[in-house]
């Protein structure tokens, strides 16, 4: 998934890499259009905006293509929407002029380092008190600068004459380089994952390729899922800056301040790590100059120093969050959206002025509580209805099904009208409680290797065998289970799925202590436990099919924030509450805060996937996979400024069970590396 989601920008995004294929001088760029993308079309521009541009850029940093055009865009965006002369904005459109960018230093300084040749035709510098102006080449002294990019020019800006300046007031040059160099830095990360990936495919190391040893395969899928979480955040912050533009000028509220800053957190940090990542799959060769990868190197490594010091934007991004402010991450609903909406609020109007009980009994009747599902059980939503039902029932408290989220799409899709009928209606009202009865202790995430047998017998089944791991089965009434029945088949053919009653003679739930001191987990053994036939779902045999789907809506529903205080905004709740924060501290939160919006942004695009009815592939778990170490990363963090505080004391403890549950941390990163990046299973 790239920096754009629509079908307009992948069409984007496929002619530019065609035009990059071919051509990517800078009037080679002009005439496809790429300088011109963002501005309006009395400028000889598109009328698009920074969004898109950022998508064109992410397909040029895939190329680590070289010349003045980011400069170029940079400058003619600012100026698009600045109070200063708007003359230059045809040359910078139409590739007859390009320009240089200051970007490191301030003014008054010893030296300011630009992006952009020393030979410019334009200038772009700071000139004190946030104001920055224009200057023609002949008006300002400049020096090549011999950086570790080998491919773009950077110069030092060593001096400049103010008597033909041309003034644009105060513009936000440098949030507007962050996103640009953040989009850069995003196609420099995908050239490495894909690089890495594709050697990895075919070097050979032991007898079978290296991406089938585990170490290499979470190396590559980690880094995939470092760049998923900085398209997210460059994606989120060229909208805020867009949404800004929208009134012509370029005042900036601390909404878009705050997107911003999240991206030039997480973007060229991500470049960096993926690009050094790929050299070190590479092995030797991709330390040498025989190959590329020492380029896309560089070029992440000056990406990140252009854009300025993460730690700096981390430290500003703590400081919008700790005065309130807040990025809001709705999607934006096409015009039939309003038609739904008047009927889905009425509805919920309604059902607010029911008492709790009563209220209760119609969520399930109606088929509010998994609107998703078909009817009768649901509503057989659209993406588009479930989104609206999910922001207009809000604060109607739609009860929490606990595992049942997880089982009852399968006793839908797999089950018996029977079936369907026996279990849903009291499952939505409460009334049955379940559990999952899957691990066990010689399997444990692989779950096929489980042991557990069902021996056939007159009017159904008899279960035998040890599960562990398994909430709440000190009060569950039913258990969904799988079991052996057929040994002598292969691991994954020979199971099935059966619906387990919890009273049944035979079985014995043991709670285990966890760390917390909390009793939820339990041991549960089954000695010859009776199950009738008609609490098998699915065919006997093909449970793995079925058991598969149960765990595609756990991972799904893990991706969510679950447990208390793993939240970025309960940390800004808590530094509310404590003296004043050191600047190491400030920092971190400021970086744990950015982690957690970029979070919720991956979230808003899976959501705007699936309206558009295109395949959120992996992106679930790549936000599974950050959400349940970000919340970890959450708890360790405020307990470490507040050790006494109880409620951080049981949950730095609570969140080590995060990235266990539901599929270890190591089983999302296969399942990433093998789905979306196409690397060999394990034997």
């Amino acid at each position: 998934m790239g920096i754009g989601l629509t079908e307009e920008h992948r069409a984007l995004a496929a002619s530019v890499r065609g035009q990059a294929g071919r051509d990517t001088s800078q009037r080679a760029l002009a005439e496809q259009g790429v300088l011109r993308l963002h501005l309006p079309e009395e400028y000889g521009g598109q009328g698009y905006g920074l969004l898109e541009l950022a998508v064109a850029l992410e397909v040029l940093g895939e190329r680590r293509v070289p010349g003045a055009y980011l400069p170029t865009v940079l400058a003619s965006a600012v100026l698009a929407r600045s109070s200063g002369p708007t003359d230059l904005l045809t040359g910078l459109a139409d590739g007859s002029l390009t320009a240089t960018v200051a970007l490191h230093g301030t003014a008054g300084g010893d030296t300011l380092l630009a992006l952009g040749s020393a030979e410019a035709d334009v200038f772009l510098l700071p000139v004190g008190d946030g104001e920055w102006s224009l200057f023609d080449r002949e008006d300002v002294t400049a020096e090549p600068f011999e950086g570790v990019d080998l491919d773009r020019a950077v110069c030092s800006i060593v001096g400049f004459a103010g008597a033909r300046k041309r003034p644009l007031g105060v513009v936000p040059v440098r949030e507007v380089a962050a996103v640009l160099l953040g989009a850069d830095a995003c196609g420099v990360g995908a050239w490495a994952v894909a690089t890495a990936a594709e050697y990895a495919k075919v070097r050979e190391q032991f007898g079978r390729p290296i991406g089938q040893f585990q170490g290499v395969k979470h190396r590559v899928a980690a880094a995939l899922v470092a760049l998923e979480q900085a398209r997210a955040s460059v994606w989120d912050a060229a909208r805020a800056l867009d949404d800004t533009g929208r009134t012509g000028s370029w005042i900036i509220g601390d909404e878009a301040r705050l997107a911003v800053g999240v991206a030039a957190v997480l973007g060229p940090d991500a470049a960096v790590r993926c690009a050094a990542d790929a050299i070190q799959v590479l092995g030797g060769i991709g330390y040498t100059y025989e190959h590329d990868a020492h380029r896309y190197y560089r070029r992440a490594l000056s990406d990140r120093m252009l854009a300025n010091d993460p730690g700096g934007w981390a430290e500003k991004v703590a400081g919008l969050a700790m005065a309130g402010v807040r990025r809001r991450m709705e999607p934006d609903l096409p015009e039939e959206a309003a038609n739904v909406r008047d009927a889905i609020r009425a509805e919920a109007a309604s059902l607010r002025a029911m008492e709790r009980g009563t209220r209760l009994a119609r969520f399930a009747r109606e088929g509010w509580i998994m609107p998703f599902l078909p009817k009768p059980w649901g509503r057989a939503a659209s993406p588009l209805e479930q989104v609206i039902i999910h922001q207009e029932f809000r604060d109607l408290n739609r009860p929490n099904l606990g595992i049942a989220a997880w089982a009852v799409p399968s006793i839908v899709k797999y089950g018996t009208p029977e079936q369907a009928e026996r279990f849903l209606p009291r499952t939505f009202t409460g009334e049955i409680v379940w559990c999952q009865l899957f691990s066990e202790p010689g399997a444990g995430s692989d779950l096929a290797g489980l042991s557990t047998k069902a021996t056939r017998v007159e009017g159904g089944w008899s279960l035998t065998g040890q599960k562990i791991w398994t909430s709440l089965a000190q009060y569950a009434h039913f258990g969904i289970c799988l079991a052996r029945t057929s040994p002598e088949k292969s691991k994954h053919e020979g199971i099935t799925y059966f619906l387990v009653e919890m009273s049944t003679p035979g079985i014995t739930a043991r709670p285990l202590k966890e760390i917390n001191g909390e009793e939820i987990f339990n041991e549960v053994f089954l000695d010859d436990v009776f199950v009738p036939d008609d609490q098998v779902v699915g065919e006997v045999d093909g449970g793995w099919r079925v058991a598969r789907d149960t765990l595609s809506h756990e991972r799904v529903a893990l991706g969510d924030s679950w447990g208390p205080g793993s939240q970025h905004t309960d940390m800004i709740e808590l530094i509310g509450k404590l003296p004043g924060l050191r600047q190491s501290q400030r920092e971190q939160a400021g970086r744990l805060w950015a982690e957690g919006q970029a979070i919720s942004a991956l979230g808003l695009r899976v959501t705007l996937s699936q309206l558009s009815g295109a395949d959120p592939g992996t992106a679930p778990s790549v936000r599974k996979l950050l959400g349940m170490r970000h919340a970890q990363a959450i708890s360790e963090y405020c307990w470490s400024l507040d050790p006494s505080n109880a409620r951080w004391s049981r949950t730095i403890l609570t969140t080590r069970a995060f990235t266990i549950g539901g599929g270890t941390a190591e089983v999302q990163l296969n399942i990433i590396a093998e789905r979306a990046l196409g690397l060999p299973r394990d034997p």
